[in-house]
């Protein structure tokens, strides 16, 4: 089947394409940036066992080329799935942009050394597609987003892609691969292991009982499954060569979220707040939380994309958001990232705890 390296191999997207590979009997080789710290890739090694095959690790970091001709080496394909965040607040926003674009063309010249490597799959964003637009419309692969218009990790995904794109269509051509890039929107679905992303962030908010209510914000979504799944056949696909494909399923508004968790979890002793907050609350609340203000541009918005194209040609398919939240929720409750309710207590004088 073949020898595919996937980078980022602990986060939260790669550890499920590492299963999703394993499953149809690929050979998986994995970066991590340090082969000592055993314990954040035991997860992947139970995972591999279970399904009767092997993840082969290497130790190499994006902001370094130390390993990576290792890592590419005999390799058929690359899930190019990790991405260097930098700690906002103590690296500039020029530093994010340098370690996402210098990450990504490490990885492409590793690819460029190599006589095996056939192609290259990106992991980039929907940021990538639809910000930065005076217009509200239907955005699809055709569209970019304008990064003078953008900061911090937008704008940092956007020179990412766009720099991938240059070095693949510069000349010479005969780079012997060639490359194809995902957009994923916000990304819900199980976690393997105690580590989560921003996109968990509302269902731990609302789960845990973080928030006093919903923020009228909403999101195309992807299950984390069938984005892994949009990987492998991106990979596969010969036709796939070149192509951008955004891969956006169902919009739900964090009230539907709410609405679907307390449903479930509210019987279970789980106070799922119900309401939805004013902007005007939500935009106070954005002074102290940086989360926050990230998604006050977005408040009353509904983002519209379309994943035809991946339907079409990769024969991608969704699945419903309502069972990805209850599923993203089952496994942070899991692994104690979100914890169960204290039980009650009752005297006859009323509940005491």
């Amino acid at each position: 089947m073949g020898i595919v390296l996937v980078t980022g191999a602990t986060g939260f997207v790669a550890g499920h394409c590492v299963r999703e590979l394993l499953e149809h009997g690929y050979q998986v080789r994995a970066t991590v940036r340090e082969l000592r710290a055993a314990g954040r890739r035991a997860h992947l090694v139970e995972l591999a066992e279970r399904l009767g095959g092997a993840v082969e690790f290497v130790q190499a970091d994006l902001t370094s080329d130390d390993g990576w001709d290792i890592a590419v080496k005999g390799c058929d394909y690359i899930l190019h799935v990790a991405s260097p965040i930098p700690d906002v607040g103590k690296e500039s926003e020029q530093a994010m942009v340098e370690a996402a674009v210098e990450g990504t063309l490490r990885v492409l010249r590793a690819a460029a050394a190599s006589p095996t490597v056939r192609r290259v799959v990106l992991t980039s964003s929907i940021v990538t597609v639809n910000q930065g637009h005076d217009v509200d419309k239907v955005f699809t692969e055709q569209d970019w987003s304008n990064p003078d218009r953008l900061t911090g990790y937008d704008r940092s995904k956007v020179l990412a892609e766009r720099a991938a794109r240059d070095f693949v269509d510069q000349p010479p051509t005969a780079l012997g691969f060639d490359l194809v890039t995902l957009h994923p929107p916000m990304i819900l679905g199980p976690v393997l292991h105690p580590q989560t992303n921003m996109s968990h962030e509302p269902v731990i908010r609302l789960l845990g009982r973080k928030v006093p209510g919903s923020l009228d914000v909403g999101w195309s979504t992807v299950d984390v499954r069938d984005l892994a799944r949009a990987h492998r056949l991106a990979m596969e696909t010969p036709e796939a060569g070149g192509q951008r494909y955004i891969c956006g399923g169902e919009h739900v508004w964090m009230r539907e979220m709410a609405a679907v968790l307390a449903a479930e979890f509210g019987p279970r002793g789980f106070a799922v707040p119900s309401r939805t907050l004013p902007d005007w609350l939500v935009k106070l609340a954005a002074t102290t939380d940086d989360a926050v203000k990230r998604v006050v541009p977005a408040l009353g918005k509904q983002e519209r994309v379309s994943a035809e194209k991946a339907k079409s040609e990769l024969g991608l398919t969704f699945l419903p958001v309502r069972q990805s939240v209850l599923d993203t929720a089952e496994s942070l409750l899991a692994h104690g990232i979100v914890a169960a309710p204290t039980p009650r207590r009752w005297s006859r004088r009323g509940r005491i705890g």
